[in-house]
Order: C-alpha cells, then sequence, then structure tokens
C-alpha cells in the first residue's frame, strides 16, 4: 500500500506556500481589485466551513445561516462606529471619543453571542428535518434581516437601510489595515497595500477554522453527527443524545458566521442590510453542496468556485450583451451563466466537485 502521508505533506506545504505569495503577484499586476475579490472569496470559505458544519456533518439543512453572519457583523458594527454615540447623547458623554472598541475583544463577544442565537435557532427545530427545518431556518434569518432593517424607529439602533457606516477598520501591532504598510529590510523595500493585509488576516482565520473542523470531523462529535446525518432513529438507538448534538451542531455552526461578521464588517467598513438577503444564505448552501457535502476540501473548492465565478464572467457577460443588442444585460447575463454552470456541475457531478470519500457509502451499498 503507498504511503500517502509524505504526499500530502508536500501539497500542503506547496498550497501553503502558492497562499502566501498569491496577493503579492496579484498586487503586482498593479490592480488591488482582484486581490479583494480574493479577500471576499475567503470570507466565504469561512461561511462555508461553518455552514458545513450543520449541513454537512449533522445533516440539518439551515437556510437562515446568513443572520448568524449579520449579528457579528452587526455587533462590530454598532461597538466600533460612531453610529451609538451620535445618537445617544449619554453614551457619547460616557465615551467622549467614541465608541471604538477592540477589534479581537468583539470578536470574542460576537462567537459568543452568534453561537447563542444559534442555539436559540436549534431549540424550536429540533424535531425538524429536511424541507420543513429549511422553511422555519429561513423564516429565521428573514426575521433578523427585517429587525436590522427596521430598528431605527423608534429608537434607532442599526439605521435601517443606511446600515452603518465609518466602522473602525483592525488594527494589529499598533498599525491600521487601512493603511498601506512600507516594509525596508536592507536594500529591499515593499509596500503592502490594505486589502493585502486583510488578506493575511482573513487567511489566518481561515487556516484556524479549517484546523478546528478538521479536529470536529475526527472527534467523537463529530462522528456522532455523521451518525445522525445518515440515519437519526438508528442514532437515538445507540444511545446518542441526538438534541444536544444538533444543538451542538447549530451553536458551532453559528459562531463561524459570528466570527465571519465581524471580519466582513471591518474589511468593508460598514454594514448594511442588504448584505445578508435570502440569496446570499442560497448561495452559501449552494456552495457547501456543489463542492461536497461534508468534506473540507470540496466545501473549500465550492466556496472559492462559486465567490470568484461571477468575477470571471464579468470578461464574457459584455461581450455576448452586445452580441444582443443590448437587450440582456451583463448582470442578468452573469447570473444566468452563474445557474447553468450549477446546473451542469450537478448533472455530471451531483455529489459535488470533491466528494466526500465515505459520503453516502451506506446508501451506495444498499
Amino acid at each position: 500500500m503507498t504511503n500517502t502521508k509524505p504526499v500530502k505533506l508536500i501539497a500542503f506545504v506547496i498550497v501553503g506556500i502558492l497562499m502566501l505569495v498569491l496577493p503579492l503577484v496579484l498586487q503586482a499586476t498593479g490592480s488591488n481589485s482582484w486581490v479583494r475579490i480574493v479577500d471576499v472569496a475567503l470570507l466565504y470559505v469561512l461561511l462555508a466551513l461553518g455552514l458545513n458544519i450543520v449541513v454537512g456533518y449533522a445533516g440539518l439543512l439551515d437556510l437562515g445561516f446568513i443572520a448568524f453572519f449579520a449579528v457579528g457583523a452587526y455587533l462590530y458594527g454598532l461597538l466600533a462606529s460612531p453610529h451609538l454615540t451620535d445618537t445617544f447623547a449619554w453614551l457619547a458623554a460616557t465615551f467622549p471619543n467614541g465608541l471604538h472598541m477592540n477589534f479581537w475583544i468583539v470578536m470574542v463577544i460576537a462567537g459568543i453571542l452568534a453561537g447563542v442565537t444559534g442555539l436559540i435557532l436549534g431549540f424550536p427545530v429540533l424535531k425538524l428535518r429536511g424541507d420543513y427545518l429549511a422553511i422555519v431556518t429561513l423564516g429565521f434569518g428573514e426575521i433578523v434581516r427585517i429587525f436590522m432593517l427596521n430598528l431605527d424607529r423608534p429608537i434607532n439602533l442599526t439605521n435601517g437601510p443606511k446600515g452603518l457606516s465609518n466602522v473602525d477598520a483592525v488594527s494589529v501591532f499598533g498599525h491600521s489595515m487601512s493603511q498601506r504598510l512600507d516594509v525596508s529590510i536592507g536594500g529591499f523595500s515593499y509596500t503592502f497595500q490594505s486589502v493585502t493585509l486583510y488578506y493575511y488576516l482573513i487567511l489566518f482565520f481561515v487556516v484556524v477554522a479549517i484546523c478546528i473542523a478538521y479536529r470536529l470531523q475526527d472527534s467523537r462529535i463529530g462522528r456522532a453527527w455523521m451518525a445522525i446525518r445518515e440515519d437519526e432513529i438508528a442514532a437515538k438507538a445507540m444511545g446518542l443524545n441526538t438534541r444536544n448534538l444538533k444543538l451542538a451542531a447549530f451553536g458551532m455552526s453559528a459562531t463561524f458566521g459570528g466570527v465571519a461578521g465581524v471580519l466582513f464588517a471591518s474589511f468593508m467598513r460598514g454594514v448594511y442590510p442588504e448584505s445578508f438577503i435570502l440569496m446570499e444564505s442560497v448561495m452559501i448552501v449552494a456552495m457547501v453542496v456543489l463542492g461536497g457535502l461534508g468534506h473540507i476540501p470540496g466545501v473549500i473548492l465550492g466556496a472559492l468556485v462559486l465567490a470568484g465565478l461571477p468575477e470571471l464572467l464579468r470578461h464574457v457577460a459584455h461581450p455576448l450583451t452586445a452580441m444582443t443588442d443590448g437587450r440582456l444585460g451583463p448582470e442578468i447575463l452573469r447570473q444566468l451563466l452563474i445557474a447553468l454552470a450549477m446546473i451542469v456541475i450537478m448533472l455530471l457531478r451531483p455529489k459535488g466537485l470533491w466528494p466526500a470519500p465515505e459520503h453516502g457509502k451506506s446508501l451506495a451499498t444498499k
């Protein structure tokens, strides 16, 4: 039998080196837009890894995952922007320099708050599965978005449709990531743009998330989630506490969403309700399914493909618009091409682009 461990180790090292030099190569092209696209794609990877816990591992179809993303983003937006001190005079008197809470503290609070919110969602849906669970979680996601959209009166908490702006950037070792960083070593100097600095920050959280996801997958609780996914009745008959396990899946998954939300708010320097629409939830579910349910490399691949595809198709859509004499706009054509690509991929690869080796094995042997 071939020992695959050295091969995997070499592959990890090569991928790691490529990920480290990728923004430097893109930045060298003279345009930061591609680095920004990769930053957003990494945020989607973080979200997809979180959703994979509840959908891929535990088999619970959650269409309201974007709500936890919104919880993290709005929490950082409120605690690290002038909105609250501008709105409440007593708060402005208490914090004359503005309410600018530390990013890392908010990150911990957001993870806990989103996790608790996930548990709150999990309690009423413990007995639901499949379509019924999808509908309930979909409603939960919409309720959170509508609250964020309308909590601007009678007390202005979220600033309604205008959202929160002037959100603080992350500061690391006293350097704000909204500013470029000039590094000089000997006679060599290099300038890291803001988007490149954020790339490394988001990549750090993605690597941590991948490590946690792998640890969960190989743990007893991860195996128990997979047992519930394959056959919940059999899992319960074997003595597994399916109620607590489902709640743990919802809570852990939501924590990933909250952390990603804080990163998003800091990266965008603002939080707006249209960032948390139902379509975003659907896209994250599509990333998990398209990549390969329950398979971490597959989920990462699915997130990168669906996050990068719209930008790649941007160069195809404009010539096609010209061919139709402008009757079909480039945005409509891009959505159409993405939908067609998803259909083709799922027809050719029904288990995903990179399916888990053991996923569905029990069904295949029937």
